[in-house]
């Protein structure tokens, strides 16, 4: 039977979701809190590959067994006892036998915070900057995104996917009382592309950058023309939807 795993995390002490040979990863904990619950070896699939340092409020992953070992309360209970504080398990669900937590998303959402105030509360899940932004802009320039499939300018190079191509759906900067969050939504990301947009956005909001830059930039494919990747501290990947066809 497959099932998907729901889960949040703090990144800031892992090197990424995926199995790593030299470094600690969420992959890694949750494969070995199931192996030892199950009683076997258990391999995992995640929705995708949060970079070192980003944290997940909503993350699935799924995996197969012929049976759970335990009631699913139980099986929860157990898995949560002997993860640390830093990963939560929040469900686990049955679903149709080739449903796949990467391949069958619909939508994936992450959000970037800023604060522009120093506030050690606020640290280090907020990105300071002290600099003065014009919030208008960013938004005007974040729309442009909507307009465009390939984003090769803002993926980290030397990396191993075939196609660029993602479905922006949204992408919007929400500010109140000297804090901002930036919302993305899309069909999929590539790696470190939501922290070159938020620095590209960034430096055309301290004038930096011209709007017509950025466009100039996503025709490119050039990430040497965009703006610098923002700190991972501040990233969270906060949603993902998949077609309810697929549970059971």
């Amino acid at each position: 039977m497959r099932f998907f795993i729901k889960c949040s995390y703090n990144g800031s002490k892992f090197h990424g979701w995926q199995r790593q040979n030299n470094a600690i990863s969420i992959q890694q904990k949750l494969e070995e809190a199931l192996n030892y619950i199950q009683g076997e070896p258990i391999k995992i699939t995640g929705a995708g590959r949060t970079d070192t340092g980003v944290h997940a409020l909503e993350m699935f992953a799924h995996f197969d067994v012929i049976k759970l070992s335990h009631s699913k309360k139980d099986f929860i209970f157990k898995l949560n006892s002997m993860l640390p504080k830093s990963i939560s398990i929040k469900d686990i669900l049955k679903v149709k036998d080739d449903a796949n937590a990467r391949f069958d998303a619909i939508s994936r959402t992450y959000e970037y915070f800023l604060s522009q105030n120093k506030d050690p509360f606020n640290y280090p899940n907020h990105y300071f900057i002290k600099d003065k932004l014009d919030w208008e802009l960013m938004n005007k320039a974040a729309s442009l995104l909507l307009n465009y499939n390939d984003f090769k300018c803002f993926s980290k190079s030397n990396t191993d996917v075939k196609t660029y191509d993602c479905k922006i759906k949204s992408a919007v900067w929400e500010y109140s009382n000297n804090k901002a969050v930036f919302k993305i939504t899309a069909n999929r990301f590539l790696r470190n592309m939501v922290r070159a947009i938020v620095g590209t956005l960034i430096e055309v909001g301290i004038g930096k950058k011209k709007i017509d830059n950025l466009k100039l930039i996503l025709e490119s494919r050039d990430r040497s023309l965009a703006g610098y990747s923002v700190p991972a501290n501040g990233l969270f990947l906060t949603k993902i939807i998949y077609p309810k066809s697929i549970f059971i």
